[in-house]
């Protein structure tokens, strides 16, 4: 049994020093009557700078560290956070979070055995964050950014520029002897631009994201993204709106991936199965889509923004296969949703920041490539619409949805019109109506790097797709 080192001196470094305390912590929890003890540290160096035409208008730097405590005690759980790792904050977070389930430390004694070999996934990575730019190298890039729009764009009465940096070094423990540290590094870049001429209005969006990469913002192709922003905005500023009614459609890769993401992946998360909110929690080896889906989530793509070398309980991230040739296979689950649902773990325990407990979320998520080419599915519809670039929108629950098109053009006799550009569409729908209707997938499957809100705040996360079919849509317009 280990002994209460609650002082024991710890290095400012997340490392196997912290060890007798975090043992220390985890015993004490135990000896109280709890079934299972968390421990999750976390330090971070975060930044964020604008640009919006030629001059930068913020830069955000944030740096801080903390502890979340999560206790379980059958199917319940108590959890508590403190930004305070001093032996005496770590242990009061201990003791709220062990009262929520009406535990008192010191009630009994613990028979617990320790914890098991250090793992450091964080090996290897201590010079990401210097290889970051500093500030003034990621200002003069987002400037030549702005520049560039102004240069290829028509019209454009707001440009912007932003890049953003998240390190983390994180240290996880828990009673069942898991006993880990890693080091993750996102970065992102982003282009926005506004056209206007008189009545007419385009708004164009382009983000990308990198993990595990120092280099990324050094190698953006800034010309690159900021000619394909503009001629979208030249195209989208005159374009007519879209008749609302109902079409074929068919979805770009990419970016298009972001409707399954919303509106189906969510819904086999078990924290939807917990609630009971989840159309699909009794459906296991039944289909739910057409047989040509099948779809995946994974932590393992190389610098993807949902890959990882351990998820925030822990555990080693993996490929699951959640629908295969239509048929739901299984459910993306974390220690919570295992105790309570029987789901398996599936290394999709994922949090934040040390303010949240974890729950399962999804990491990279896409349809997986069909036999087919992007214009076959063009080909095969006589009247529809092409969404080559997916906005903004809302989900509900269940998996009601609605989406935002950017960019879109009409297909008619089998041929894309890109002289005839829309604007102004939306696409409704649910995920149980609109999964059977996925008849067609292409062989260029593309990944897109986005960000995802949900009960254990906002995670990084990869979207993708090939081009898709949808036999009907509802389209909103005019």
């Amino acid at each position: 049994m280990p002994s209460l080192c609650l002082d024991a001196p710890v290095t400012s470094r997340l490392d196997q020093s912290w060890q007798p305390r975090l043992e220390a912590l985890l015993s004490a929890g135990m000896g109280a009557g709890a079934d299972l003890v968390e421990v999750f540290v976390e330090r971070n160096n975060q930044l964020s700078v604008l640009a919006e035409q030629e001059r930068i208008t913020s830069v955000s730097p944030v740096m801080g560290c903390g502890a979340g405590i999560r206790v379980f005690k059958g199917s319940c759980d108590g959890f508590a956070a403190t930004n305070d790792l001093s032996a005496s904050a770590l242990m009061t977070a201990l003791e709220q979070a062990l009262s929520m389930l009406g535990l008192c430390r010191g009630a009994r004694a613990s028979a617990w055995q320790g914890l098991a070999t250090f793992q450091d996934h964080g090996s290897g990575k201590e010079q990401w964050l210097k290889g970051c730019p500093a500030v003034p190298d990621s200002a003069d890039r987002l400037r030549e950014a702005t520049t560039a729009l102004d240069r290829h764009g028509r019209h454009l009465q707001a440009r912007r520029a932003s890049y953003a940096r998240d390190w983390q070094e994180v240290l996880v423990a828990a009673s069942d002897g898991t006993f880990a540290r890693d080091l993750r590094l996102h970065q992102t870049t982003g282009l926005t631009l506004l056209a206007a001429d008189g009545d007419h209005r385009a708004s164009i969006s382009r983000r990308d994201g990198r993990a595990d990469d120092p280099g990324f913002l050094a190698a953006w192709p800034v010309e690159k993204e900021a000619i394909s922003a503009c001629q979208s905005a030249g195209k989208m500023l005159y374009a007519d709106v879209v008749k609302a009614g109902d079409y074929p459609v068919v979805l770009a890769n990419r970016f298009g991936g972001v409707i399954f993401h919303e509106a189906c992946g969510h819904l086999l998360e078990t924290t939807q199965v917990e609630r009971g909110s989840t159309p699909f929690a009794n459906k296991l080896g039944q289909a739910i889509a057409h047989p040509a889906v099948t779809a995946i989530d994974e932590g393992l793509s190389n610098n993807s923004f949902g890959s990882m070398t351990m998820d925030d309980e822990g555990m080693t991230p993996q490929q699951t296969v959640l629908i295969k040739d239509g048929v739901l296979q299984c459910f993306l689950s974390d220690r919570a949703g295992e105790m309570r649902t029987g789901h398996p773990r599936t290394g999709s325990g994922r949090r934040q920041n040390h303010g949240f407990a974890a729950a399962s979320r999804m990491r990279n998520t896409f349809i997986a490539p069909g036999p087919h080419k992007p214009a076959e599915l063009i080909g095969s519809i006589n009247h529809g619409l092409y969404c080559k670039q997916m906005g903004g929108g809302s989900v509900g629950p269940t998996g009601q949805f609605n989406f935002a098109v950017e960019e879109a053009y009409w297909i008619e006799n089998g041929c894309l019109r890109e002289d005839k550009p829309v604007k102004g569409a939306t696409l409704i729908g649910d995920a149980v109506t609109t999964l059977p209707r996925i008849s067609m997938c292409a062989d260029d499957s593309a990944l897109a790097a986005g960000f995802c809100g949900s009960v254990s705040g906002s995670v990084y996360v990869t979207v993708g797709q090939p081009h898709i079919k949808v036999d009907r849509m509802t389209v909103g317009g005019r």
